[in-house]
């Protein structure tokens, strides 16, 4: 199999790339040495690998002349936008206001307008190659996407089907074999652990290797070989205790000052999240794209001359309770209504003269008085900040045009930020669908028995210089 020393000498080609293998360092490397005046087109899944390779780029002081990075969706979105009629968009789709249904529209559109030859030549006059990450997260459509553009841009592809574990409902995955090596031979495959070999910490990246190779052979893993590194620790089924090793187990320190630490639970079970979140110090949620509580809130949170202010002020300290530790929303609610019946002994706070400032008058401009004055109570803890920003920031877009919905706000900001992209705390809470592609000193895995083995693999190599797991059992049996 031959080996390359630039992802650009590859004509048409896969490149299978564990986790921590040095992928990112050679992409660096080959947009580097670019030889060619017309930059390189690099495309991957997330707006957060995005983020996460733009900023290794940077580090790694590649010039920005040197490639252009989009996620697969945000260069269709452009694709389709720029030729509307030859795609065949529907231009509502472009809004986004219903994503599910409007991002296969907008794939099936952009693989329809390359299948057509129609832009083959503004391809090749706007890129030398492409290069694309993460390419075990392609569904069918971005597939075809990248087939088409293929046949004007040399293609070399980076994944690896073990860490394949998005799920696009309909748009199903590309067939890593069938369909992705079929179009794109593998090229080679990268071996060395890098990741862990640079925090001095090569023993776990070598384990991590092997637990790799038995999780593709369908073989139990058993945490009583692993390295120094890795700590266990055990949950006995009893629930209030298990809780307690779990939160304590998300406390973790890193082996280094200021190291970060990833916190990896359940991503079927949010709440389980949010509740750790909420009791660890400096703990911070990491968000899904969509801000679907947000969005959810904003479609059932209207305020017009006919609202009623009661109902709205309980819906927002109910909303605010969910973003933050200490709202108490109810005992709020009765406080207020105590003190506008002027049957309240103590005087009121500032949170609750803000609550009845917004009573009086339920308005956007009081909603975010109200929003930011209980966020900076003493005491009070803002485990979901990414909710309570864009919330903030949309009832703002509220207040500067009156004629926009607040969940047109909403939907505006959701997409501002799928531009932006989201910076990592130090001590980070999320699934692995959230915190895939992303590493730091530390990963702690709750409930490492409920996890199959592509979402095991994916947790359990975030970390590079120590590992937590949290499971019943010693020997790991993944699905």
């Amino acid at each position: 199999m031959p080996n390359f020393s630039s992802l650009l000498e590859i004509t048409r080609g896969t490149v299978t790339a564990p986790a921590g293998c040095g992928k990112t360092h050679l992409i660096a490397e080959s947009l580097r040495n670019n030889p060619a005046k017309k930059p390189v087109l690099v495309l991957t899944h997330t707006n957060a690998g995005v983020a996460s390779l733009r900023t290794k780029l940077n580090g790694l002081k590649v010039e920005t002349s040197k490639y252009r990075l989009s996620t697969i969706d945000g260069w269709a979105i452009r694709l389709v936008s720029f030729f509307p009629m030859r795609s065949g968009i529907p231009l509502d789709a472009l809004k986004l206001a219903n994503p599910k249904r409007d991002y296969p529209l907008i794939r099936a559109a952009a693989a329809k307008l390359l299948a057509g030859k129609h832009i083959d030549d503004i391809l090749q006059a706007s890129y030398s190659h492409l290069i694309v990450d993460e390419y075990q997260d392609c569904s069918f459509y971005q597939h075809a996407i990248i087939c088409g553009a293929s046949r004007s841009l040399k293609t070399c592809v980076l994944g690896d089907p073990l860490q394949a574990i998005f799920n696009f409902g309909s748009d199903r995955l590309a067939d890593w074999e069938n369909e992705v090596c079929k179009n794109f031979p593998i090229q080679f495959k990268l071996n060395r652990p890098w990741r862990w070999i640079n925090a001095g910490c090569e023993p776990l990246g070598q384990w991590l290797l092997e637990v790799r190779n038995k999780l593709l052979r369908g073989e139990p893993i058993d945490l009583v070989l692993a390295p120094a590194e890795v700590k266990w620790v055990r949950l006995d089924g009893r629930r209030n205790k298990d809780y307690e090793k779990l939160v304590s187990a998300s406390r973790e320190k890193s082996p280094v000052k200021g190291g970060g630490v990833l916190i990896i639970g359940e991503s079927i079970n949010a709440d389980s999240r949010y509740h750790i979140a909420s009791a660890v110090d400096g703990a911070i949620t990491v968000e899904a794209v969509d801000l679907r509580d947000l969005t959810n809130f904003a479609e059932s949170f209207v305020l017009d001359s006919d609202s009623d202010g009661k109902a709205a002020l309980s819906q927002l300290v109910i909303f605010a309770e969910s973003l933050m530790t200490n709202v108490g929303a109810d005992e709020l609610i009765k406080r207020v209504q105590s003190l506008l019946k002027k049957t309240a002994r103590k005087k009121a706070s500032d949170v609750e003269e803000a609550a009845i400032e917004f009573l009086n008058s339920p308005t956007f401009t009081h909603a975010i008085d109200l929003l930011k004055t209980i966020n900076q109570q003493s005491g009070v803890k803002t485990y979901r900040p990414a909710i309570l920003r864009a919330c903030i920031k949309a009832m703002q877009l509220c207040v500067d045009y009156p004629d926009l919905t607040f969940s047109e706000a909403a939907i505006r900001i959701r997409e501002q930020n799928r531009i932006l992209g989201r910076p990592l705390p130090k001590r980070a809470v999320g699934s692995t669908l959230l915190l895939k592609g992303l590493e730091a000193d530390v990963a702690v895995v709750l409930n490492a028995d409920s996890l199959d083995a592509k979402n095991l693999y994916v947790a359990m190599t975030r970390g590079c210089r120590k590992l937590v797991i949290c499971s019943k059992s010693k020997i790991l049996r993944p699905r």
